[in-house]
């Protein structure tokens, strides 16, 4: 059975938050939308879970945090994903070099890792930690087992690291492994550094040999000099929201139909069997776009 919202999107992808703890401080951080997180889910509740989306057409599943390598289980709750179904994972990457391979095992494929800065004096500004060669080694680490194609999630932040464009499609350039992905800063945690992304999505459009619409939210993907580099945009963007696929669930298990609002979420705690499918039903009629 698929499951529709009211405006004929069908959900394909889940997002589950495994914790919402984090080593970093980074200071755009929305936690995925995530206010006042009570206790996180359990590894049985998050298998029941993912079998109950795929009953209802689920493709793929992607684990966030706070940091999901924070969580002692994590190879459990990875091996419990259902057959057929992707399962990757967005981290900060500062763990990531000696879980790498455990994680592969376990049945991961790919990683998304946050990296905005090549620099280690910025590195440090914005995440409140001096690791960027514990990420650095954690992405070569995903490479080296197989968790690819391996995408850098740079939020372009305004004053801080929008001149490190180029650096960072020169780091990815030649890689088929490596793919960047540059980030429009949500407006959470009062961060005002917002960087142009029209400017950056202008300049690429004009450099690019070739340019790819990708079927998740409208997406381009451009291609040059043996880069490949997309642009998400998810602010004041209604193709952004018209060709959303995606249902959230919060660290204490809750299903959240956007990221950006809190107001109509849907409690799966204590609930099984027929009462948990009811309760994605519910989410998933409450879904609507935020930007129309």
């Amino acid at each position: 059975m698929v499951l529709k919202d009211p405006y004929n999107r069908t959900v394909t992808n889940l997002r589950i938050s495994l914790t919402s703890r984090c080593n970093l401080r980074c200071i755009y951080c929305h936690a995925e939308g995530e206010v006042n997180p009570e206790e996180q889910m359990s590894a049985e509740d998050i298998a029941e879970l993912m079998q109950v989306a795929v009953r209802f057409g689920v493709k793929s599943i992607k684990f966030t945090g706070g940091e999901p390598l924070l969580r002692r289980d994590l190879a459990e709750i990875i091996r419990s994903v259902p057959p057929g179904v992707e399962a990757s994972l967005t981290t900060n990457g500062t763990l990531l070099a000696a879980k790498a391979a455990e994680l592969k095992e376990a049945g991961l494929a790919r990683v998304n890792v946050s990296l905005d800065t090549l620099r280690p004096e910025r590195y440090r500004q914005i995440t409140g930690k001096d690791c960027l060669a514990d990420v650095l080694a954690g992405i070569d680490a995903a490479i080296e087992v197989g968790l690819t194609p391996v995408k850098l999630n740079m939020v372009l932040l305004d004053g801080i690291n929008e001149d490190e464009l180029d650096d960072f499609m020169a780091f990815v350039r030649g890689k088929q492994d490596l793919i960047l992905q540059v980030i429009e800063l949500m407006e959470f945690n009062e961060c005002k550094f917002h960087g142009d992304v029209d400017g950056v999505e202008q300049d690429l459009n004009e450099r690019a040999t070739r340019v790819v619409t990708r079927r998740m939210h409208h997406r381009k993907k451009y291609c040059l000099d043996g880069a490949e580099v997309e642009v998400v945009r998810p602010l004041h963007n209604t193709e952004f929201c018209a060709f959303c696929n995606r249902l959230r669930v919060t660290s204490d298990g809750k299903l959240k139909p956007c990221l950006l609002r809190s107001d109509n979420l849907v409690d799966t705690r204590g609930k099984h069997g027929r009462e948990l499918e009811e309760a994605f039903r519910e989410a998933v009629g409450r879904r609507e776009p935020f930007f129309v």
